[in-house]
């Protein structure tokens, strides 16, 4: 099975000796799911997973888990057992493209409109300057 939602908690390792004589380990997160109703659960990792599995407060996690009810002096206990973990990624999120890993190619200024070798564009009279007036414009 598995459930979406928010590390809330991170409760303190657990370690131990079984009466066998051998050291056990347990670790607890708290997760919030996501939703209109949002519930609590409480589940745990036993044993070497707990050195593998490294959760985060505030990050969203997918948390595939196995259930498992015992009973103890008439009373039920339920206990949620988790197995992997995942980063949460919501349903239909497309990554963005990633960019070509190659440097950029080099901008080069762009040629004059008429090309190369073309008549310069007639320049503005200066500020200030006589009208023309159709090649009248000697003194005498």
């Amino acid at each position: 099975m598995e459930i979406e939602g928010k590390i809330i908690l991170d409760l303190p390792l657990q370690s131990g000796t079984s009466k066998a004589g051998n050291p056990w380990k347990k670790k607890e997160w708290v997760l919030e799911t996501f939703g209109n109703y949002p519930r609590k659960v409480k589940f745990h990792v036993f044993g070497d997973r707990v050195d593998t599995m490294r959760l985060e407060v505030g990050k969203n996690y997918t948390i595939s888990f196995d259930l498992e009810s015992r009973e103890f002096n008439g009373r039920w206990y339920t206990d949620v057992s988790a197995y992997a973990a995942r980063d949460y990624v919501p349903e239909g999120y497309q990554p963005a493209p990633q960019q070509p890993s190659f440097p950029q190619q080099p901008s080069f200024p762009q040629p004059p409109a008429g090309g190369f070798g073309a008549p310069a564009a007639p320049a503005a009279p200066a500020f200030g300057a006589a009208p023309d007036n159709g090649g009248d414009d000697l003194p005498f």
